[in-house]
């Protein structure tokens, strides 16, 4: 085989180059999962799907609106310029400074992103070269791992401790040496954990005493189950100094499939990742900014009364798994996730993998059955 990779065989069967970088990820566990409940469903298994966290509540109505007058306006039919964010980008530096109270510059330290997940990928490549270190844990969203591959960064994993937080003070100093950003995101996808304002404190004391970026992925903002709002470490002491967060319109206003977000934060950070963006995309549609506008604009207990609905699936999924014998279930403090801890030695992939095949028949008719009495206990 030869350095361009002639001779090796490609996807299709063939043989020639494989035109694949080294940094291009595997197929990702949303692939596998897809390929699972199609041939699942095409041997005839009915599947109920929980692989990914999408919500099936509705868009707030003033966001469909939105939307509506947008596609009759021939001002948002051209290409969308620094200029034709702003109006997005003020609406989100407002809802922040009276959510957070500190008051951000839309002009410096905010930037429209097509969803939060394109956002990280991006900003990864922007804030750190190929070879830097980046702290993160090893239990994450998956997509999170895809994006540091690409990015070319090396993955440096934190012990984790019982409440799923990372220890940060059992970081290696030579870890800390060659780390470029931290990687936090909390409440967490996918063990549903929370933060204290005092974990995000210690992590931005950290990360200015050893130059690092921390990027905080925080699109459950609003889906916590107390009273207390989630916590934000830009807001915080020298958050302003290194902390980048990226926000979603998919968990809180359920626009999942419409791809938009913002990044607020370092105006360095925030510099470096429009850059890298400038000639990849064009931002995303007017009308769909305009949506986010709606949104942002929207009485927060109107938010909160949908993390009311998570809260109540939650509570009721967890009575129904512990009666079905499904061991030690704990209830979310926040997020749509339920946490299970799997048998010792048993792989987490393969074992949703072959639940839609009927494999594991067992496993699944207790989840089946703790899914049908939650839902009864809903109705």
């Amino acid at each position: 085989m030869t350095q361009n990779g002639l001779g090796e065989q490609n996807r299709h069967g063939g043989e020639g180059p494989s035109y694949r970088s080294s940094r291009v990820p595997g197929s990702g566990v949303f692939l596998l999962m897809d390929a699972a409940k199609s041939a699942a469903r095409a041997s005839g298994v009915e599947v109920v799907d929980l692989s990914i966290g999408a919500s099936d509540l509705a868009p707030p109505p003033e966001a469909l609106a939105a939307l509506k007058d947008s596609i009759d306006d021939p001002t948002t039919h051209s290409y969308c310029l620094k200029s034709g964010t702003m109006p997005l980008l003020e609406a989100a530096c407002k809802w922040y400074g009276e959510r957070y109270g500190t008051q951000l510059d839309p002009n410096c330290e905010a930037l429209s992103l097509i969803g939060a997940q394109e956002g990280l990928g991006h900003a990864l490549m922007a804030v750190a070269d190929a070879g830097d270190g980046i702290l993160m844990t090893s239990v994450a969203y998956p997509s999170y791992f895809g994006a540091v591959r690409v990015a070319g960064l090396d993955p440096i994993y934190m012990p984790l401790g019982p409440d799923f937080l990372p220890r940060l003070d059992a970081i290696a100093p030579a870890d800390l040496a060659r780390s470029r950003v931290l990687l936090l995101n909390y409440p967490n996808n996918p063990t549903s954990a929370v933060a204290s304002a005092a974990f995000f404190q210690a992590a931005i004391d950290l990360c200015r005493r050893h130059g690092i970026l921390l990027i905080h992925d925080n699109p459950y903002v609003d889906l916590v189950f107390g009273e207390e709002p989630s916590p934000s470490p830009l807001c915080l002491p020298g958050g302003r100094d290194c902390v980048l967060e990226l926000f979603s319109f998919a968990k809180s206003y359920h626009l999942g499939g419409f791809r938009l977000g913002f990044a607020l934060g370092n105006r360095n950070a925030i510099a470096s990742l429009e850059a890298l963006k400038a000639p990849i995309d064009f931002n995303q549609y007017k009308g769909i900014m305009r949506m986010g506008v709606a949104c942002l604009q929207l009485p927060q207990e109107r938010v909160r009364s949908d993390a009311g609905v998570w809260a109540a699936r939650a509570a009721a999924m967890v009575e129904s798994l512990r009666r079905a014998g499904c061991g030690e279930v704990d209830m979310p403090k926040a997020c749509m996730y339920v946490w299970l801890r799997l048998p010792a030695g048993v792989d987490d992939v393969a074992f949703c993998q072959r639940l839609p095949e009927g494999v594991l028949a067992a496993a699944a008719e207790k989840i089946a059955a703790a899914m049908r009495a939650a839902k009864a206990a809903l109705a």
